[in-house]
């Protein structure tokens, strides 16, 4: 097998509304969209962010109906503070403030308009063995 390209696909109710907020706050493109569908991406990602609408009757019937609870999108950024000075400049709530973990993991969490956590993240903190 050759992987040519990674996405994740999020059932949200208002496709648009997630679409802005990747696009305003993340510096993502909409790389193809349709009703009840936006495709996103950035180059320095690796990978694609679709959101489809709840309900699309092209989804299967067993997903459908299902939301985008529970998932975390994470991005891994080289300055974690100054995003998150910049997110809070933008009047981006933060809904998880800056955590630092044993492990050395920082992370500090937003979500988009329709709950879709969004998680920016370094690993440069101190580590413990």
């Amino acid at each position: 097998m050759h992987i040519t390209a990674s996405a994740v696909s999020l059932n949200v109710e208002d496709v648009r509304a997630s679409s802005t907020f990747l696009s305003t706050h993340f510096g993502f493109s909409e790389d193809a969209a349709a009703p009840g569908f936006a495709s996103l991406s950035r180059p320095d990602a690796g990978v694609h962010v679709v959101f489809l609408r709840r309900g699309l009757a092209t989804l299967p019937a067993d997903q459908r109906e299902e939301h985008a609870r529970g998932q975390i999108l994470a991005f891994v950024v080289d300055d974690l503070e100054g995003e998150l000075a910049r997110l809070q400049r933008e009047g981006v709530a933060i809904t998880m403030p800056l955590t630092v973990e044993e492990w050395g993991e920082r992370a500090f969490q937003v979500r988009d308009p329709n709950g879709v956590v969004v998680q920016l993240v370094d690993w440069n903190g101190p580590a413990t063995s």
